[in-house]
């Protein structure tokens, strides 16, 4: 490409993004054809949300439908709010209500929650998808300019600029006032029966009248044409010379108004906007202030037509009260005698910190000043995320560029991303160089974060707070060939999960720290000083919990318990991959499990199969036993007599093997109840015993092997043999480097050494 096809993609993206001004007339007959561009404030936000459409997820061990929109679709995920599913379900609910007029109208949506729990990423993902909806020709917005030059004398709607026949003579709305604000009361209400005839389930609503510029702009005209005596008055100060529908693209100030902590000013200047005193002296005001003379950079201004947020609300207590008029009569004034209709759906977003603020006069009863104001907000709290892969997904965020919101077919797929490694660029001051966080350190500290944040007061008696913190992820437990779905738990729902807890941030700062940091670890070539593990990361997690001032003596004292746990779940993750390493070539081919499966079918139902040259043979006994004592290791020569089932052997065909095939096959049909592709490795109980290998398994494979010479085997010696064929696995077949493999392995056989006799 050259700098002409870049020009060319940039004004492709604009020919999206804009239309071409349209005619009264024009617009009427466009919101016919496709009424929801009409759509007014909170039903054209829902519409928004809808229109991203909805992914299946689970959280707190429940499967759920979640709103796309909130993952940042359109800018490539970067501010996706990560987890709480079930509180941005719940605000979308609020808004179906509102915008469908069922007594709800009055509501302020409040978020509320804990720091880093998300609620910066709404706000942001809020103005994201609303800009990108309005670029689409579903999602178009529009609203009013004016010119009321050829209309006689005047001395213009130029904020005191001079009159120029030309594109400068346009003014648009500066509150995006809507186009049909402009017809009276008795022929907008037939424009809307119209165009909501053509509406199955919803219905647009168009209460406001024109703003306080536009209503300048079209009383002029008016003024103006009467003394001409024309009589057709409306057609002739709505005509394509003075009055214009325009395309607009939602943003900061074009139907979002955001109101930041930091913002100043008097309580009228933060909602609607201040006069220009300097202004009002060059305007003919006819006698009072002259609304053209006033800027409107309020946050109700900027966000008229759509969203209106206060960020930090705690920050503006004081104008909360003053909000009550905008649901209640969707209206403000700018002056007293200068009202302005308002449509805008009204979203606070605040710490903990302004609840109790409200609650300062509670003791008062009903006699509470702020009670008109708690009973029209509707309050929503965000948690800390009580997911694992989500925790993780977050702390990549955390550390790198990655912004990609994380969706896997299976879980197997999501925790191949949750134990992944991590590789870092970080500078000391002597270049940079790259750090990398080893396989499972990431998970590690994600785990830790949750654990902390979990509530163990509704734990049954064999559930520990790491289980529940798996269950949550994936909505089952797995042990063995037994597995447990979320449904057979019953967990308190007023219990405190995700109500405190280590804040990722904490958790970021801690690895950022040590990545950072020089260490002391040295061995042979490898550039192991560069590798982080996890029990390095638990470690630092842990020794700096005192020195944090966001954590009380109580809290600390109790996190330093939970790490326990997690130690030990790592521990066996890592455990897992170096067994799998050294016994990787030992294991069974797919051949080998579908030979089996077909034969303890065949079994089961007395049919008989086809061998290799293609004759019709029974299922072979000494195949199946052969594969149950050596593959599977559920049994021993004493299950069977001769090559014949014991009932032990005949339960576990019929019960797990042929119910699981059975099961799976059910699940993966399609909609004619085939079953196309069955993937026999993927059934639970085949997938979880011949994924796992224990250290039996190891020394029966390797007579010689002695994990005590593990750190420097002899050369020669089966040790070295195997421990240089896992080393290589590790870096080929699991993503680790060779220095994390040396690591990892290392301390794994360190554990192992001690029980090894």
């Amino acid at each position: 490409m050259d700098g002409t096809d870049f020009i060319d993609a940039a004004d492709r993206t604009l020919d999206r993004a804009y239309r071409e001004p349209l005619s009264l007339p024009e617009y009427v007959d466009l919101i016919l054809e496709r009424p929801a561009v009409a759509a007014h404030a909170s039903q054209y936000l829902l519409d928004a949300i809808e229109a991203a459409g909805t992914r299946t997820v689970i959280e707190e061990g429940e499967q759920t439908e979640r709103y796309r929109f909130f993952d940042d679709p359109y800018n490539d995920g970067e501010h996706a709010i990560l987890g709480n599913t079930d509180v941005l379900n719940a605000f979308v609910d609020d808004l179906r209500s509102i915008a469908a007029r069922r007594g709800n109208d009055e509501t302020i949506i409040w978020f509320t929650g804990p720091t880093a729990t998300g609620k910066s990423e709404l706000k942001r993902c809020l103005i994201n998808g609303l800009r990108a909806y309005s670029k689409t020709d579903e999602g178009r917005r529009y609203t009013l300019e004016w010119n009321v030059s050829g209309a006689g004398e005047t001395s213009g709607l130029t904020y005191g600029a001079s009159h120029r026949e030309n594109e400068d003579d346009w003014y648009e709305s500066p509150v995006q006032t809507h186009p049909l604000s402009v017809f009276p009361e008795s022929v907008r209400e037939e424009v809307l029966d119209a165009v909501n005839d053509r509406l199955d389930h919803t219905t647009i609503h168009v209460d406001a009248d024109l703003d306080p510029f536009s209503r300048e702009a079209y009383d002029h005209l008016t003024e103006q044409y009467r003394r001409q005596g024309v009589e057709d008055l409306f057609s002739a100060v709505t005509d394509p010379d003075h009055l214009r529908v325009t395309n607009y693209v939602v943003d900061l100030g074009q139907g979002i108004g955001v109101l930041h902590s930091e913002d100043e000013g008097s309580p009228k200047e933060r909602l609607v906007g201040s006069w220009m005193a300097g202004m009002l002296r060059e305007l003919d005001s006819r006698g009072r202030k002259n609304p053209q003379a006033f800027s409107y950079d309020g946050v109700l201004s900027q966000g008229n037509g759509l969203l209106t947020i206060v960020e930090d609300a705690a920050q503006h207590a004081d104008l909360l009260q003053r909000l009550l008029n905008v649901p209640d009569e969707a209206a403000v004034k700018l002056d007293k005698g200068i009202g302005m209709d308002v449509d805008t759906q009204l979203v606070v977003i605040s710490n903990p910190d302004l609840e109790a603020t409200l609650d300062q006069h509670a003791d008062r009863g009903g006699e509470d000043p702020l009670k008109a104001l708690k009973r029209r907000l509707t309050r929503h709290e965000f948690t800390y995320l009580t997911n694992l892969s989500l925790e993780a997904q977050l702390l990549r965020r955390e550390l790198t560029t990655e912004t990609a919101v994380w969706t896997a077919d299976s879980w197997s797929a999501l925790d191949e991303r949750i134990r992944s490694a991590l590789a870092v660029e970080v500078d000391r001051g002597d270049g940079v160089r790259e750090r990398e966080l080893a396989p499972h350190a990431l998970e590690a500290a994600a785990l830790y974060d949750v654990v902390s944040r979990l509530d163990d007061s509704d734990l049954p008696a064999d559930l520990g707070l790491v289980e529940k913190a798996l269950l949550f992820d994936r909505g089952y437990l797995q042990d063995g060939d037994e597995r447990r779905e979320a449904e057979a738990f019953a967990f308190d729902e007023s219990a405190a999960d995700g109500e405190h807890g280590i804040p990722v941030t904490y958790t970021r700062d801690v690895i950022a720290d040590l990545l950072q940091e020089e260490t002391d670890r040295h061995h042979a070539e490898l550039p192991v000083e560069d590798v982080l593990m996890p029990r390095d990361v638990l470690n630092a997690m842990v020794q700096r919990l005192r020195t944090a001032p966001v954590f009380s003596p109580s809290e600390t004292a109790e996190f330093e318990e939970r790490v326990v746990p997690v130690k030990s779940r790592v521990f066996d993750r890592q455990e897992s991959d170096v067994l799998a390493a050294i016994m990787y070539e030992s294991g069974v081919t797919d051949e080998t499990v579908e030979e089996y499966v077909e034969h303890v079918y065949a079994w089961a139902t007395d049919e008989r199969i086809e061998n290799d040259r293609g004759e019709s043979v029974a299922p072979d006994p000494l195949k199946m036993k052969v594969f149950e004592i050596e593959h599977l290791g559920r049994f021993t020569e004493s299950d069977y007599h001769g090559n014949e089932p014991t009932d032990e052997v005949t339960a576990f065909r019929t019960e797990k093997v042929i119910t699981a095939l059975n099961r799976h096959a059910w699940h993966n049909r399609d909609d004619q109840f085939r079953v196309e592709d069955v993937t026999l490795t993927e059934i639970p109980v085949i997938e979880s015993v011949l994924g796992s290998h224990d250290w039996t398994d190891v020394r029966r494979a390797f007579e010689d092997f002695d994990p005590r010479q593990w750190d420097d085997p002899p050369e020669d010696t089966e040790t070295a043999r195997i421990k240089a064929r896992t080393i290589e696995t590790m870096a080929e077949q699991f993503g680790y480097s060779e220095a994390a493999a040396e690591l990892t392995s290392r301390h794994v056989m360190g554990q192992v050494s001690y029980r090894w006799d």
